[in-house]
């Protein structure tokens, strides 16, 4: 019978029997006792186990209905029990009814266990032994429940777990390899740490060749991970940003982190106390208990006031307390911005009215271009806006190449659409009042740059005094951020850094400019600050925060000729 949902935009999911499956077989890793998952778990799981009932059955071609997640990331703060829940999950795929197998007469799915089709395989792996023993002490822990009497077999080792029709196993990076073991589910510990030093990147890429042959699944549970370390728990965030923006091929990831808010302040005991609670969620064990569901779950295993003790003491890096109690991904050693600062000034959180850009007002521009390919990935060309009144910056547009067509063609001469620039600058000034637009013309810009300052240089509104905010005596838009001016463009950087760090701007949340700002690293040439990527071969751009320092220049000089909201407006006919 074909999939019948009992409830208006039900997805059909194994994942209701995969938590039944859990709680009837499983001791609690704690005590031995009877196991309790968390709801925040069960929701998890519905997602991890959901099914595409109109998708081909890989393994029983007759049927229709696959499972949709192959790689899931479960990041969470240390403490939550991340890695006793992923051993659940093992043992759930290694005997549970994990496989889609058709429909019962209600048309609800019908899931059966591996061991039905294929001998199983599973991995519990890590980039060091010590690290596999999180998942596997509690994992032989579980086996003493019902499990041990309800599967025949079943043998749990110091070294591996014997199942009925297979076998679960520790892998680590520095051990024998594991190419050619196709695995159907793979637990993949603390990927933040695994970096291409300790071959952790290699071995991730490997895992998950060896998942894919075999339609299995795997889930990695990292702490938040550190920008610009390279670790496959930054891969995996990156990849979920792209699926978000709608830039991936792929489309089988569910990526489920949370983090404290980022204003989150770690020394004011009200303001730590919600964003402990946020990020541990169900398993925060405040009285009142979570702030995550309405009606709250009532208190979890996290003693909150510990964790703030351990937060408050005088030797404790800050950097650290925010990556592994608040779950905040902040920033390399070099960034420019950390990520919980940028995050604190989305507007968002403004009325709609302050934050939306609206036909007329005052704003300016910033542009940063490329001409295409350089060094490795072509480097983006950016168009950023700011609102005079208040400082909200905007993207207009970014062109960059598709991150799956230079993977494919790493050597692609993409080179951004100048007809669609050409528009989108024109639609600037049509629409708003541009009261200036500060070009960074290297790169064989200049002309086009040149050519702007011709056809819109009077167009600029003009201060009380009646002149125009000019980027140099010479030129309107031209304002370098090479050459001899290293001094004007370390004031520069500088300015809108403080103007982030104070709360004197709020962005509008996009994601190309969100990323490039969150890329961009500082460097000290001569004793002077300038941006730079994290490399010259980083596929990782900043042009979007080039752009967003030349509108934000651009914006400060409007502002001390006196240009904030211009009168009254009447908007002219839109191109066409």
């Amino acid at each position: 019978m074909p999939w019948k949902p009992s409830a208006p935009g039900e997805i059909p999911t194994l994942g209701y029997q995969v938590i039944d499956w859990i709680v009837e077989n499983l001791a609690h890793p704690a005590d031995g006792g009877e196991w309790t998952l968390y709801r925040e778990v069960e929701d998890f799981l519905l997602e991890f186990y959901a099914l595409d009932p109109l998708a081909p059955n890989p393994i029983y071609r007759d049927q229709l209905g696959r499972r949709k997640v192959k790689r899931a990331l479960l990041g969470r703060p240390r403490g939550f029990s991340k890695s006793p829940i992923l051993g659940a999950i093992a043992l759930a795929e290694s005997m549970g009814p994990v496989v889609p197998n058709g429909w019962d007469a209600h048309g609800q799915p019908v899931g059966v266990p591996w061991s039905d089709h294929i001998r199983f395989l599973g991995q519990i792996t890590a980039v060091s032994e010590e690290q596999t023993k999180n998942t596997w002490r509690p994992i032989l822990t579980m086996c003493e429940g019902p499990v041990i009497d309800n599967y025949p077999g079943l043998e749990p080792l110091d070294t591996m777990v014997n199942v009925p029709g297979g076998v679960i196993e520790q892998r680590t990076s520095a051990g024998r390899s594991i190419k050619g073991s196709p695995s159907q589910f793979v637990v993949l510990d603390q990927t933040e740490e695994w970096v291409k030093g300790n071959r952790g990147v290699d071995f991730a890429d490997t895992i998950r060749d060896n998942v894919a042959k075999v339609g299995g699944s795997s889930i990695e549970s990292p702490n938040a991970h550190i920008p610009g370390d390279g670790s496959v728990a930054e891969a995996s965030a990156e990849f979920a940003q792209l699926v978000r923006e709608g830039r991936a091929l792929a489309d089988d990831l569910l990526w489920d982190h949370r983090e404290a808010p980022p204003e989150t302040d770690l020394y004011e005991r009200e303001s730590i106390t919600l964003g402990l609670r946020v990020s541990y969620g169900d398993a925060s064990a405040h009285p009142d208990g979570c702030v995550i569901h309405d009606p709250p779950c009532s208190p979890g295993h996290v003693d909150l006031e510990s964790l703030i003790n351990r937060i408050w003491a005088p030797d404790y890096d800050p950097q650290k307390a925010r990556a592994n109690f608040l779950n905040q991904i902040t920033h390399a050693a070099n960034a420019w911005i950390d990520q919980p600062t940028w995050a604190g000034r989305y507007g968002d959180a403004l009325e709609p009215s302050i934050r939306s850009i609206a036909d007329g007002d005052v704003i300016t521009l910033g542009f940063d271009g490329s001409r295409g390919r350089f060094k490795g990935k072509p480097d983006a060309t950016a168009l950023i806006g700011c609102r005079v009144s208040d400082g909200h910056l905007f993207q207009v547009n970014v062109w960059e190449a598709d991150d799956s067509e230079t993977k494919l063609k790493p050597w692609s001469s993409w080179a951004p659409s100048i007809v669609e620039i050409e528009a989108a600058i024109a639609d600037c000034f049509t629409r708003y009042r541009v009261a200036a637009f500060y070009c960074d013309p290297a790169k064989d810009w200049r002309s086009h740059v040149n050519a702007w300052e011709a056809k819109y240089g009077a167009k600029t509104v003009k201060a009380p005094d009646g002149k125009q905010v000019h980027a140099t005596r010479d030129h309107p838009f031209e304002w370098w951020m090479t050459g001899g001016r290293s001094g004007l463009i370390q004031r520069a950087i500088e300015q809108m850094e403080g103007a982030i760090r104070n709360g004197d701007l709020s962005h509008d949340g996009s994601y190309a400019l969100t990323r490039h700002v969150l890329n961009a690293r500082r460097q000290f040439k001569a004793g002077k600050l300038s941006l730079r990527k994290e490399n010259d071969y980083s596929i990782k751009k900043i042009d979007a925060a080039i752009a967003a320092v030349l509108a934000w220049q651009a914006r400060l000089d409007c502002v001390a000729a006196g240009i904030s909201q211009a009168p009254a407006f009447v908007a002219p006919k839109r191109l066409r």
